[in-house]
């Protein structure tokens, strides 16, 4: 195994002394960037209206992400457009579906939500085939969404309300790290997009969720490390067991 001394995690600094990523700098002797590689920019109103989309054609909403939440109820503001108080809203998890309070009533509101994945979410949907759906979502998509709507015949469209952008890596040397953690598609597509010549070598690539290790796969890479697993359900557990194992072979 090779052994571990730099590490660019995906994800914002963290917030507080005690997170986990920053026990396990201590604890393996790591020196951790903390670095999104990509922002959210919202597609702009007057590309709504050139494009003539009236929100009020669809009778429920489908959210994936709190940041589909976010750009919908924003171009809904900037459109002017009331969402009507029988709208309804289909969730994929709970925490998403509570997000919802910072735009409605939340109790007088009819919301409907899985567990975490959209297949159980169908399930619910199935009980209201009637309605015509609309799904916001990003420029990047799981395949997975639109094969499961489709093949179970749900009236929706999808519409993007926002971009997934590449931020500014220039100032960084991607070749000092021998750890990348991704957290999903768009941080791969953003490493390509400022390093188009990366080169692996020895690196090891840690993906979490299916979509990012397979975003992985497709660009070249391989992955040593995935989560969740049975056994790892959170990132941190999952870099903790490889460094244990790294640690054992010096």
């Amino acid at each position: 195994m090779v052994k571990i001394k730099n590490v660019l995690v995906s994800q914002p600094p963290p917030d507080r002394e005690n997170d986990p990523y920053l026990e396990l700098a201590k604890k393996f002797n790591l020196k951790i960037t903390f670095r999104k590689l990509f922002k959210i920019e919202g597609v702009p109103s007057k590309d709504f209206r050139e494009k003539r989309i009236n929100l009020l054609d669809f009778s429920a909403v489908i959210f994936t992400s709190k940041n589909a939440i976010d750009h919908y109820f924003r171009i809904c503001g900037e459109m002017r457009v009331t969402v009507p108080d029988m709208m309804k809203y289909f969730c994929i998890s709970e925490s998403i579906a509570l997000y919802l309070q910072k735009y409605v009533l939340y109790r007088k509101r009819k919301i409907f939500y899985g567990r975490q994945h959209l297949s159980e979410l169908i399930d619910i949907m199935k009980k209201h085939k009637n309605e015509t759906f609309l799904l916001p979502t990003s420029d990047l998509l799981k395949p997975e969404t639109p094969k499961l709507l489709n093949e179970n015949k749900f009236n929706y469209k999808r519409i993007i309300f926002y971009n997934t952008i590449p931020n500014d890596l220039s100032d960084i040397d991607i070749n000092q790290f021998n750890m990348i953690v991704f957290f999903s598609p768009a941080g791969v597509k953003a490493l390509f997009h400022n390093f188009p010549d990366y080169k692996q070598k020895g690196a090891i690539i840690a993906a979490f969720g299916t979509t990012t290790f397979n975003a992985a796969k497709e660009a070249g890479l391989k992955v040593h490390i995935q989560a969740p697993t049975p056994n790892a359900p959170s990132m941190t557990m999952a870099l903790e067991q490889y460094l244990e194992k790294a640690s054992k072979c010096k």
